[in-house]
């Protein structure tokens, strides 16, 4: 049997498969099947980004999960966090967001989280594969009189701006703050600049006309060039970048640099430290953090744990852990005392709460982390082979991390969304952490590309 599910959710190209309407359809049957409890048709509620495809799978899962007798509620462009909002606000038994994030709008993808605003486990995600991959859903099919029906929701915008606000310390103000955001052309362009707004910020909005087809296009989290330019330009004191479902955050500080999400992440547990609000002085991040945070860490007494890549693993490890706060260098931060999954405006909101209750620019607070030289090269890859089944690869791995000795150190993972290898190096200078990335990179191409 194949497998639909990777590390955060199905994605893919839309209309090839797996983001098929097919595959989509058999989703959501899934999904309506395996929550249905004790005669109860389960309550599912299906948001989206900007993208085009979204219409098609939308209306898919609509009819998947009507045909197994649930009971759809469309809430249209909402980020990611927002569903799992709702989700949990409803007391719905699940959110399904049609979305791929970051990635360009040719991907697409579904994300599903539980009525608890948690996704799914992967026993769980494992349920829904073998129902769909093994054509078990016919013969569960309700009769005509069985099946479910859909509604519109239409008021979710505001519930979700009123709960994005409740998330900013009442003692403090953005009244008069000149923010400047770029909402990627994505799921947040609505919600974001409504949200400061109502907290009083002056806001400027940049890459908020979603035609779908410009999502993440040069704008957003992955590309900052015109939210640094228009920071400097207005005199704004942040510039907040999203990516397409609002999930993820990247901020630019009054000098137009953009600040990593480490940076972002130490800031904001540093100022929950002082308020005795840090549970177990933890902070969770992922083996892709800078080793500058750790450092950062052990300087100002925080404990640090670093997990598997990708903010479900972050989250398991907080939630086992006992800490309120991780999340990913990439911008995907939890704030557990204040959501269940990843918010990029929630993020921002904690930033901004740190700059007031500091009394200091951006730039200072990133100013606690020294980073180390850092290169990242993502290289295309035909297969997906254990790394150490490589031998070329392995003994290059071990080269570069002997001539490294404590001055740094290697990590070579897959993608795990896309066909790509991820080779990042950190090192004690910009051209020998570049040299030594580019040596792997090249070996990882060969082997496997």
């Amino acid at each position: 049997m194949g497998k639909l599910f990777g590390t955060d959710g199905i994605r893919g190209e839309a209309n090839r498969h797996p983001m098929s309407a097919e595959i989509a359809f058999g989703v959501g049957q899934a999904v309506a099947h395996i929550l249905r409890k004790n005669g109860h048709r389960a309550r599912v509620i299906i948001g989206k980004d900007t993208r085009l495809s979204g219409y098609m799978l939308e209306g898919s899962l609509e009819a998947g999960i009507t045909s197994m007798g649930g009971h759809p509620y469309l809430v249209g462009v909402l980020p990611t966090p927002g569903i799992a909002f709702i989700t949990q606000s409803m007391r719905a038994d699940a959110g399904i967001v049609i979305s791929a994030s970051h990635n360009p709008y040719q991907d697409n993808g579904l994300k599903i989280f539980g009525g608890n605003g948690f996704k799914l486990t992967d026993e769980q995600e494992e349920h829904i594969e073998d129902l769909i991959l093994n054509k078990k859903l016919n013969d569960l099919l309700p009769t005509a009189g069985g099946m479910g029906k859909a509604q519109r929701i239409g008021d979710v915008h505001g519930r979700y701006i009123v709960f994005l606000k409740n998330t900013f310390p009442r003692n403090l103000s953005m009244e008069g703050m000149k923010i400047v955001l770029d909402t990627a052309n994505g799921a947040a362009y609505r919600v974001a600049p409504e949200a400061f707004i109502e907290l009083g910020a002056d806001v400027d909005v940049i890459h908020n006309r979603p035609n779908g087809i410009n999502i993440n296009d040069q704008c957003g989290s992955q590309h900052t060039e015109d939210l640094r330019k228009r920071v400097v330009e207005s005199g704004a004191a942040i510039g907040l970048a999203f990516d397409g479902d609002g999930d993820r955050l990247i901020a630019v500080d009054e000098k137009g640099n953009e600040i990593t999400g480490d940076q972002l992440l130490l800031a904001c547990a540093l100022m929950q430290k002082k308020e005795g609000k840090l549970k177990n002085d933890l902070l969770v991040t992922t083996v892709m953090s800078n080793l500058g945070l750790r450092i950062a860490c052990r300087r100002y007494g925080l404990s640090h744990h670093a997990s598997r890549v990708g903010d479900r693993y972050v989250l398991e490890d907080m939630l086992r852990l006992g800490s309120v706060i991780g999340g990913e260098d990439s911008g995907h931060m939890i704030f557990l005392d204040h959501h269940t999954t990843g918010d990029g405006i929630i993020a921002a909101m904690q930033l901004i709460a740190a700059m007031a209750r500091e009394g200091k620019p951006l730039s200072a607070l990133a100013a606690m982390m020294d980073i180390f030289p850092q290169k990242l090269i993502n290289v295309d890859v035909q297969r997906k082979p254990a790394i150490e089944t490589v031998p070329r690869l392995v003994e290059v791995i071990r080269q570069v991390e002997a001539e490294l000795g404590d001055e740094g150190r290697v990590l070579v993972r897959y993608s795990g969304t896309q066909n790509m290898c991820r080779v990042m190096v950190e090192g004690p200078t910009d051209t020998a952490t570049e040299r030594y990335c580019r040596q792997i990179a090249d070996v990882v191409k060969s082997e496997l590309g």
